[in-house]
């Protein structure tokens, strides 16, 4: 499951409170952090709903959910740096089967993956990163799907929406077709299964 938001700004809040009502469990969730406080991602890692957690900064201020489960063995990690993150999503909704990074070379994020030299510059093989869903945190939608994000809640929206089987998109507002500045529109509503609106107003 890939789960938007960086920090707080952009998180599918209210998705993610309806995840936690349906039920799903053992799930391996993909975001850039690990939980912020104990609402959202860390409410869900609470309900001891996750297995898994891949992300770029699994340890905050307070990130004190994931801190302890971690600590206790009851959650399992698996560190990637933020490009690397994004790249790795970007790269499964292009169709990209892998690509070389520079980023972790000679580091522990490195053990076990192939290398290459090119130019003189030794590169690691990253593979694509996709999810069965993705849940992300829009501005506004229209009646078909667009989404149009609202300055940094844009984060990784826009790359998990493609590599997701289904995607649901959390809006404060939903237009009619044809009312938002096509030029401002970042995910084409061909990436969107699902809009769901949790506050402002529908039209």
């Amino acid at each position: 499951m890939l789960v938007g938001g960086f920090g707080m700004a952009g998180m599918p809040v209210q998705l993610i409170d309806a995840l936690i009502d349906q039920g799903a469990t053992d799930l391996t969730v993909v975001s850039n952090n690990a939980g912020n406080g104990d609402t959202g991602l860390a409410a869900l890692l609470a309900k001891g709903r996750v297995r898994k957690v891949v992300c770029s900064f699994p340890r905050q201020h307070d990130s004190w959910v994931f801190d302890g489960l971690y600590r206790e063995g009851k959650v399992e990690l698996e560190l990637v740096p933020q490009g690397n993150l994004a790249e790795r999503m970007r790269a499964a909704g292009a169709g990209i089967g892998a690509f070389f990074s520079p980023t972790g070379v000679g580091t522990p994020l490195a053990e076990g993956k192939e290398t290459r030299e090119i130019d003189g510059r030794t590169y690691v093989l990253e593979h694509p990163i996709r999810g069965d869903v993705a849940l992300v945190g829009a501005h506004h939608a229209d009646r078909m799907g667009n989404l149009v994000y609202r300055k940094t809640a844009r984060n990784f929206g826009p790359v998990m929406a493609t590599a997701a089987r289904l995607v649901v998109a959390q809006v404060t507002e939903v237009v009619e077709t044809g009312e938002l500045d096509p030029e401002a529109v970042v995910t084409p509503s061909i990436y969107v299964d699902r809009v769901v609106r949790v506050g402002g107003g529908e039209r």
